[in-house]
């Protein structure tokens, strides 16, 4: 059987989406299932039993010889928030659980780490083991995802195959219970829908004018076909990115928007939230060296056509994926 965690969220529904497509459906999924407005990512997926997150680490441990593979996506992932006790809990000492299991049970994994350990990028975003030791997160969410990546480069007992993947911007279908923290272009969209208008964080640092603040944005299609190719790939065990490895500015991001809705830009620019504004990454870009090194070769999708496919196909008709 195939585990994911994190299956009732954004990244981890598409990616059991992508699994059923290639047809697998020996498939356990693991979240919190309480949340009525997760609902739509999940009950239309093929599987074999679905476990809430706070029972699952015992099932794990019962049943570690009926386990292929395990995608532990599932994390606290609130950059705003600042309570370091939540991110220990979830991000740190829940993985740590699975990762030992793992090991236990010669199971392969995969974890989702973030882009947002790289801090401000002020040592590049190489990812290189060695570097998770210098490495300045802006947040405790960073932090925790910073912690467990040091915390599992440590162990001497460890999964026969596992990788730790720094997600740059993720954005595209099932992110529709996300929030605050929904992508720029689901912010986009509704504000224009709604308004006709977009409000983009000014910039507070000199060196990037209003909406020239730059991301590596990658459509969550793109992020599915690398974790589905995870499954079966070699390579060393460590850290890896996973972006497209090209930085591309805001106002690209919205005009991209206005324009697969068939509207003529209308951009103003709003003060960046005071709780977030010194925590702010001004630009990322991963660095995809050690992932095509392992043989990932297909072409990440542009972002202009992977905006359109998202707003026409998915946004516009409110389509889960």
């Amino acid at each position: 059987m195939i585990i994911v965690t994190g299956a009732a969220g954004f990244i981890g529904s598409c990616l059991v989406g992508k699994l059923n497509r290639q047809g697998h459906e020996n498939i356990i999924l693991v979240d919190d299932f309480s949340r009525e407005d997760k609902r739509p990512n999940w009950e239309s997926k093929k599987y074999v039993d679905r476990i809430e997150r706070n029972k699952f680490l015992p099932w794990l441990k019962e049943n570690l010889t009926r386990v292929e593979f395990v995608y532990h996506l599932g994390a606290r992932t609130d950059t705003t928030e600042f309570d370091k006790a939540v991110f220990d809990e979830l991000n740190v000492h829940f993985s740590q659980e699975v990762f030992k299991a793992c090991a236990e049970g010669g199971i392969p994994l995969i974890y989702a780490s973030s882009a947002a350990t790289y801090g401000l990028g002020e040592f590049g975003y190489k990812d290189d083991n060695d570097l998770a030791y210098k490495l300045k997160p802006l947040n405790p969410y960073g932090e925790s995802k910073n912690d467990f990546d040091k915390w599992a480069l440590q162990q001497k007992v460890t999964p026969p195959i596992w990788k730790g993947i720094k997600f740059f911007n993720v954005f595209g279908p099932n992110e529709f219970h996300k929030g605050r923290m929904a992508s720029v272009v689901f912010h986009t969209f509704n504000q224009v829908r709604d308004t006709g208008k977009m409000k983009l964080f000014r910039s507070h640092d000199p060196a990037y004018k209003d909406g020239q603040q730059l991301r590596d944005f990658i459509y969550v299609k793109d992020a599915e076909d690398v974790l589905y190719f995870l499954l079966k790939a070699k390579g060393e065990n460590g850290l890896y990115n996973l972006g497209t490895g090209q930085a591309r500015t805001f106002l690209d991001l919205a005009r991209s928007t206005f324009v697969s809705m068939g509207l003529a830009p209308e951009i103003s620019f709003i003060d960046t939230p005071e709780d977030i504004r010194d925590k702010y990454q001004y630009f990322t870009e991963a660095d995809m060296t050690k992932m095509r090194m392992i043989g990932y070769d297909k072409d990440f999708s542009p972002l202009e056509f992977a905006i359109e496919d998202y707003v026409k196909n998915h946004l516009i008709p409110g389509r889960y994926y």
